[in-house]
C-alpha cells in the first residue's frame, strides 16, 4: 500500500485500542451478506478483512499476506477469528518447540456469536471477547505446567526428555534430549493455549479467555 505521511504507524496499543472500537460498532452492524452463512471460516475471512479496510483509512502499515503466514508482521501480531461454542482455530505447525516457548508472534483474538434475523434476511456478530495474547503466552498451558513441576523438583535432563515424549510431542529422541537441555538452561513461561498436536497445530482458547486482565501477557481487551 502507498503509505501517507498524516496516517500513525500502527502499533500494539492503537491495534487494541482500535480492535475495541472495531468491535463494539461491528455488534451493532446488520449484515445482509453474512445471513444464513454457518461456515466458520468464511465469518472469520469477513471480519479480517473488514478491520483490516478499518485499521487502513488511519495507520500505515504493510498487510500480512499468507506467505508472511501473519497478519501484521511489521508488529509481529495475528488475528484469530471463533465463535464462542467452540473458541479455536489452527495455525501452521513449525517446530515441537512452538509448544514450549510460544508460536514465535503474538495473537489477536475476536470471540463471536452470531445472530440471524429472519424478518430482515441480516445477520449480526455479536463480538463478546477480544483478547491479546502476547507471544511469551502463546505455548501450550499443561507442556509449560508440567515442565516447571518437574524443574521446581530437580528434574534433570532426562525427566524433561521423557517427559517431552511422553506428551507426544513430534520429536525423536535426539531431539528430545536437545530440547531438554533448553529447558534446563532456559525454563519456558507459563503459556495459556491448548495447543493438539497434528500436521497443524489446533489452538483451543477459553483458558486465554478467562485469564485476560488477570494474568501478565493476556490483555482484556474487551
Amino acid at each position: 500500500m502507498r503509505y501517507n505521511k498524516r496516517m500513525q504507524p500502527l502499533t500494539i496499543d492503537s491495534l487494541c485500542r482500535e480492535a475495541h472500537n472495531f468491535a463494539l460498532a461491528e455488534s451493532r452492524h446488520a449484515e445482509p451478506a453474512l445471513f444464513g452463512i454457518t461456515d466458520g471460516k468464511a465469518v472469520g475471512t469477513y471480519l479480517e478483512h473488514k478491520f483490516q479496510a478499518y485499521l487502513q483509512e488511519k495507520y500505515q502499515y504493510h498487510v500480512g499476506s499468507s506467505a508472511k503466514g501473519i497478519d501484521f508482521p511489521e508488529i509481529n501480531v495475528d488475528m484469530k477469528v471463533t465463535r464462542i461454542t467452540q473458541p479455536q482455530s489452527s495455525c501452521p505447525f513449525r517446530s515441537a518447540r512452538q509448544k514450549i516457548y510460544g508460536l514465535g508472534y503474538s495473537l489477536l483474538l475476536f470471540v463471536y456469536d452470531k445472530e440471524d434475523d429472519l424478518n430482515a434476511k441480516t445477520s449480526r456478530l455479536h463480538i463478546l471477547h477480544v483478547t491479546f495474547i502476547e507471544q511469551r503466552r502463546t505455548a501450550d498451558y499443561q507442556t509449560t505446567l508440567g515442565l516447571s513441576i518437574i524443574l521446581e523438583n530437580d528434574g534433570n535432563v532426562d525427566d524433561v526428555a521423557a517427559f517431552l515424549l511422553e506428551r507426544h510431542l513430534p520429536i525423536d529422541d535426539i531431539q528430545a534430549n536437545q530440547l531438554a537441555e533448553e529447558i534446563i538452561n532456559n525454563p519456558p513461561l507459563p503459556g495459556y493455549l491448548t495447543i493438539s498436536n497434528a500436521l497443524q497445530w489446533r489452538l483451543q482458547y477459553r483458558r486465554a479467555i478467562e485469564k485476560a486482565g488477570s494474568v501478565a501477557g493476556i490483555r482484556k481487551v474487551l
